[in-house]
């Protein structure tokens, strides 16, 4: 929470800016995401389900991983201002328990005329694959 939040305005956003941070997929987060929007599917919360599955074990929930877009979006790019129009999700690979994930953002569009600006999302896990990825549409406000 005492995370600072970038504020930059419209001039200050430029094509090819980028940002990225990185987050532990812990059981817990897991475990908390289920609590919060009641999924409760068992290839999410189960360990011996999930065994029996093509993943072999618990995997992240997918909107879980698209959630940390809102904290790319809302604090670092382009942050305080930020208001989000929509977000494009393409879920790529499974995430796993335990994985160090890496999201990224990248300026690749603005209008003048709008004040919307694109962002490329993407998650990568730590071997640089792609889990996740999709494009923001950001309304910047003044």
């Amino acid at each position: 929470m005492n995370e600072d939040i970038v504020n930059l305005n419209f001039e200050q956003i430029k094509i090819g800016m980028k940002k990225k941070f990185t987050v532990t997929i812990t059981e817990s987060l897991v475990n908390e995401f289920s609590k919060l929007v009641g999924d409760f599917n068992p290839i999410h919360i189960d360990k011996k389900y999930a065994q029996t599955t093509k993943f072999g074990n618990r995997i992240c929930h997918g909107m879980l991983l698209g959630s940390f877009f809102s904290k790319l979006v809302g604090t670092k790019l382009p942050g305080k201002n930020a208001l989000y129009f929509s977000q494009s999700l393409n879920f790529k690979t499974p995430c796993f328990i335990g994985e160090e994930i890496t999201v990224k953002g990248e300026i690749i569009e603005k209008s003048s005329l709008t004040k919307i600006i694109k962002i490329k999302t993407e998650i990568h896990n730590k071997e640089e694959k792609c889990i996740v990825n999709g494009f923001a549409k950001v309304i910047l406000r003044e």
